[in-house]
């Protein structure tokens, strides 16, 4: 059955790390030969280790981008260093603010199929203006942020949040994330499919569906709509 309504995640599932400024940036900072490719080659690994154990969503953040740097080569002495070039970055302007290719026509054909769309994110109060910044806001009835609500994920009540504000039942949603204990346990307490963007299988043998895009989730619905 299509769903009624695609509730998505933010960050690496409609906009991601811009790795350019990043490595840029932060190599210019530590003075090492730092390189896009270098450093997003490792984001599989940093995603798995930042799902161990029960942390918050700064936390996981901080896992992720001390994993992503250390294992692109900054030396375990440099890592206070890293993370004052991090905050630093971060307060200038979001770090999550790239777009993959597809993704706004895809969130465009959801809307022309006749699916409401909103996004349900772990965030400082910002995913609102990254989303804006990369011209994909308007492409939403709303946005829920953990920073504004005082809940994030996998805490069911946020995705309860979402559904009472869009006036329908859990099993008329279905919510697109990346992680599988954030976003897929989340949104099964709440009663609500889910569905994790997997681009380089790092979720293979779990048990839940995976996409590798957002062009590839958009033919499925679609299609199944047209059935």
């Amino acid at each position: 059955m299509t769903p009624a309504a695609v509730l998505f995640d933010a960050g690496n599932t409609l906009v991601f790390l811009d790795y350019v400024r990043l490595a840029g940036t932060i190599g210019d900072a530590l003075g090492l030969p730092l390189t896009a490719e270098g450093v997003e080659r490792h984001a599989g690994a940093a995603a798995r280790a930042m799902e161990q154990g029960r942390l918050t969503d700064r936390e996981r953040g901080t896992v992720f981008l001390l994993t992503l740097f250390e294992l692109a080569g900054v030396p375990p002495d440099r890592t206070e260093d890293l993370k004052a070039a991090l905050l630093e970055m971060h307060q200038r302007a979001h770090l999550w603010g790239a777009i993959r290719p597809g993704t706004a026509e895809s969130l465009a054909r959801l809307r022309a199929g006749g699916i409401r769309l909103a996004v349900i994110s772990n965030s400082d109060g910002r995913a609102a203006a990254a989303l804006e910044a990369g011209g994909l806001l308007d492409q939403f009835e709303f946005v829920i942020d953990s920073g504004e609500v005082g809940v994030e994920k996998p805490d069911p009540r946020i995705f309860r949040i979402a559904l009472e504000r869009m006036g329908i039942d859990p099993a008329e949603a279905l919510y697109v994330g990346d992680l599988y204990e954030v976003d897929a346990v989340g949104a099964r307490a709440a009663g609500v499919d889910v569905v994790l963007l997997d681009p380089l299988g790092e979720h293979a043998g779990r048990d839940v569906k995976t996409v590798r895009s957002l062009v590839e989730l958009a033919d499925e619905l679609l299609a199944a709509r047209v059935v």
